[in-house]
């Protein structure tokens, strides 16, 4: 699947990583329900590294759609709350 990190580029990562993804994608969630900004920011990270390190980056030469759409690393609590729907940043 192609994954979409805002400000940085897309990663192709292997769809095995997608319950991985959503374990971590469940913290986001949880942190943002609770308004926990530490709690938030940790999980993000944590999402964040998971696709960087399990994803290949494409070159600015692949054009191909995103799958997923994920924040920065600098997103707020209060952008990501407006991005989430009710399954998470990852559906599924």
């Amino acid at each position: 699947m192609i994954v979409r990190i805002l400000g940085e580029g897309q990663l192709d990562v292997p769809d095995s990583e997608l319950d991985a993804l959503n374990e971590l994608d469940d913290k986001v969630q949880a942190a943002v329900d609770s308004g926990d900004d530490d709690g938030f920011s940790a999980a993000l990270v944590a999402l964040l590294e998971r696709v960087r390190s399990s994803g290949r980056a494409l070159t600015d030469d692949d054009i191909v759609p995103s799958d997923l759409v994920l924040p920065s690393p600098d997103a707020s609590l209060a952008e990501v709350r407006e991005l989430l729907g009710d399954e998470g940043l990852i559906p599924g």
